[in-house]
């Protein structure tokens, strides 16, 4: 596989892969801190918004491979 077509695909999965874990961390945030304090909801914001590099990770070594 040609390294043109190997960041093709890595950068559709990971733009998948970055909607789908802001889509399933408003889903929780909206179950979970219905009703909370507000420094719960900043630590699991940010925990959230930083939570997507470790999956992503493994797709951008893939990509950068020879």
């Amino acid at each position: 596989m040609s390294i043109r077509i190997r960041k093709l695909i890595g950068a559709v999965a990971l733009l998948v892969l970055v909607t789908a874990w802001a889509l399933l961390a408003m889903a929780l945030a909206q179950f979970v801190f219905a009703s909370s304090n507000s420094l719960a909801a900043w630590l699991f914001y940010i925990v959230a918004g930083l939570g997507w590099v470790l999956p992503a990770m493994p797709v951008v070594s893939w990509m950068s491979r020879p």
